[in-house]
């Protein structure tokens, strides 16, 4: 649904229209096993009218909570004659700080200071952040960020970052409304909204936690241009013994269609480095050809066109359709070749090889779905098989995995090491399949 224009100085839902909505949505607990919660807002004030009952709740519970927001909310008062947006700035960061005091005793609060009103320009920032703090332990982290239907561009761009993130990283995305209960009505939620309980303690620390967001609950000053920011009509909505989120939404993260969107070759496939590195994966082949081959991950398809040469069939897939159109064009007229666009592991080409490829991907693979791609790779070999694996020892930016990590997950199965070479840039190993 897509929100009308709405002003917060103007009337909107009243808070009863939507009591019977939310008393019939069905209920919501913090799962076991999560035991860290991560917060993300667009300005101070986000984390506590969406979550702050669950993250009392949570802290209470002895789970670590983490708040990250995007901005300092330095564009709350844009006409304000006496607070420029540095001076608000800093005032909403020491109240961001005092509420969550007030939720979480001792929390990580981190203001990544991004533009208010163009948090969308740095979504890319948003999810190296929220990355960052998940981490590869995401499976441990219920990660809660503004609902990306919520109407306010800055909200609905933390959302999409909040999405990314938890995809990359397993963690168990939750989103909450804010602005979505002043413009929309009961049929505004879509499915997958859910109500979670929060008691009397909890909902006294999140009204103590809004009070402590003085800036926007308060007049700055008399003067024009001051006045109050979120009024009681609109605090009303976040002052019910529930809080509702919204789970199970489709993410889509086409960040590496996109790299190659913007440049037929990222990598720089021929410079003296990737070349280099070629001649070193193919040196490390223990057999001088192989019968059936599967290349993970071919990107313009540079690596398919060597191993090609020492493969009587080989397979190369990409999930992004522009890296597939490119390795297309790279590899036309190599004889035994196919290049088709398929997502590992859900799209694991069935079949037994004696040679698998995983070849600069693993990185871009959540832990989960890299420790499915672990067993569906060596699972897939013939008794004599390879395994390759070659990968950029650095960390990528916004993803929680790095090469090293990639390799220590293959070879904590006990599968047979061949070959290994360890470079301060790269390193590559050769396993076999494990007995």
């Amino acid at each position: 649904m897509t929100a009308p224009s709405f002003r917060h100085d103007r009337p909107g839902t009243p808070a009863g229209r939507w009591d019977d909505a939310v008393a019939a949505l069905p209920g919501l607990v913090l799962p076991e096993g999560r035991n860290r919660v991560v917060v993300a807002g667009a300005h101070p004030d986000d984390e506590t009218l969406g979550a702050g009952g669950l993250v009392h709740a949570a802290a209470r519970a002895g789970r670590r909570v983490q708040v990250v927001t995007a901005t300092a909310g330095e564009g709350s008062h844009p006409h304000s004659p006496t607070h420029p947006p540095t001076a608000l700035a800093a005032v909403r960061r020491d109240e961001l700080r005092a509420a969550i005091a007030a939720l979480a005793p001792g929390a990580d609060v981190r203001c990544l200071d991004l533009p208010d009103g163009d948090v969308a320009s740095h979504e890319e920032a948003v999810v190296a952040a929220l990355v960052e703090t998940v981490g590869a332990s995401g499976e441990d982290v219920v990660l809660v960020a503004p609902w990306r239907g919520d109407g306010h561009p800055d909200h609905e761009a933390v959302g999409r970052a909040a999405a990314i993130a938890a995809d990359r990283t397993d963690a168990l995305l939750w989103e909450y409304p804010v602005w979505a209960w002043h413009w929309g009505g009961p049929a505004t939620l879509p499915a997958g909204a859910s109500r979670l309980p929060i008691d009397a303690d909890d909902l006294d620390a999140k009204r103590r936690a809004v009070a402590a967001h003085t800036s926007q609950v308060r007049p700055l000053s008399p003067a024009a241009g001051d006045e109050v920011m979120l009024g009681p009509d609109l605090l009303a909505h976040f002052d019910r013994p529930a809080e509702v989120f919204l789970t199970g939404g489709d993410v889509e993260d086409e960040v590496l269609d996109q790299v190659h969107r913007d440049d037929p070759d990222p990598w720089r496939v021929d410079s003296p480095y990737e070349r280099r590195k070629r001649a070193v994966t193919l040196a490390s082949l223990p057999r001088e050809r192989y019968a059936d081959a599967l290349e993970v991950g071919c990107s313009v398809g540079a690596l398919a066109v060597d191993l090609a040469a020492r493969c009587d069939r080989l397979l190369a897939i990409d999930a992004s359709r522009t890296a597939v159109r490119l390795a297309r064009q790279r590899t036309d007229g190599t004889a035994h070749l196919e290049v088709r666009q398929a997502r590992v592991p859900s799209q694991w080409p069935v079949g037994t090889r004696d040679l698998v490829c995983v070849s600069e991907i693993g990185y871009f693979l959540s832990p989960r779905r890299l420790a499915e791609v672990v067993d569906l790779a060596l699972g897939s070999l013939s008794d004599d098989g390879h395994l390759l694996l070659c990968h950029w020892r650095h960390q990528p930016v916004g993803w929680p995995l790095a090469g090293p990590a990639v390799h220590d997950a293959f070879l904590a199965t006990g599968a047979p090491v061949m070959v290994e070479h360890q470079e301060p840039d790269f390193l590559l190993h050769v396993l076999g399949r494990p007995a």
